[in-house]
C-alpha cells in the first residue's frame, strides 16, 4: 500500500512539474509567434490552466516532501500527550477543510461537465478539462493528509517528522 501510495504522490508531482514546462512553452511560443506576426489566440489562456494544474497537483508532492510552511512556535514550546493532541488536531482540521475543497471542486467539475460549460475566450475550452487539474491535485492532497493522519493516529512517523532518523535520510519524506 506504501509503495502505491508513494506512486501516487510521485505521479502528481510529476505532473504538476509537466505543467510548469508547459507554461514555459506556450509563453516561448507566444512570445516567437508576436515577434514574427503571427496571432497567437488563446495562449495566455492556456498558460493559466496550466498554472492551476501545476498549483493543485502540486500541493501532495510538496505537503509528502516536508515543504509546505509549518508554524511550529506554538508546538515546539509543548511536549508530550499536548503536542500529539495538537498535532492531531491540526491534521483533522486541515483534512476536513481539504476535504470540503476537494468534493466542491469535485462538483463544479461535474457540473461543468453536465452542462457542457466552455470558456469564453477566443478558443472555446470545455472547462471540466482544466478545472479537472484543480479537483485531482485536491483529492491527491487529501489522500496524503489522510495518510499522515493514519500515521500519526497509529503513533507512526508522519510527512512532516523531524525526529533525527528523518533528518538523517537523503530521501524525500514520501519515499521513507
Amino acid at each position: 500500500m506504501r509503495g502505491a501510495l508513494n506512486v501516487v504522490y510521485k505521479t502528481s508531482g510529476l505532473l504538476a512539474g509537466f505543467f510548469l514546462v508547459a507554461i514555459a512553452v506556450l509563453s516561448l511560443v507566444q512570445i516567437g509567434s508576436r515577434l514574427a506576426g503571427i496571432a497567437a489566440h488563446s495562449f495566455d489562456e492556456f498558460a493559466g490552466y496550466c498554472m492551476a494544474a501545476s498549483s493543485f497537483l502540486g500541493l501532495a508532492y510538496t505537503l509528502r516532501a516536508n515543504e509546505h510552511i509549518r508554524m511550529t512556535l506554538v508546538l515546539h514550546h509543548t511536549h508530550g500527550r499536548l503536542r500529539r493532541a495538537m498535532e492531531l488536531g491540526a491534521l483533522a482540521s486541515s483534512a476536513c477543510i481539504v476535504g470540503f475543497f476537494a468534493w466542491w471542486s469535485g462538483d463544479m467539475v461535474q457540473t461543468s461537465f453536465e452542462l457542457n460549460d466552455v470558456s469564453q475566450g477566443l478558443v472555446p475550452v470545455k472547462l471540466w478539462i482544466p478545472q479537472s487539474g484543480m479537483a485531482l491535485g485536491l483529492a491527491v492532497l487529501l489522500l496524503a493528509m489522510l495518510d499522515d493522519l493514519l500515521q500519526a493516529v497509529r503513533g507512526g512517523p508522519t510527512s512532516f517528522d523531524s525526529s533525527a532518523t528523518a533528518k538523517a535520510a537523503d530521501q524525500p519524506a514520501f519515499e521513507r
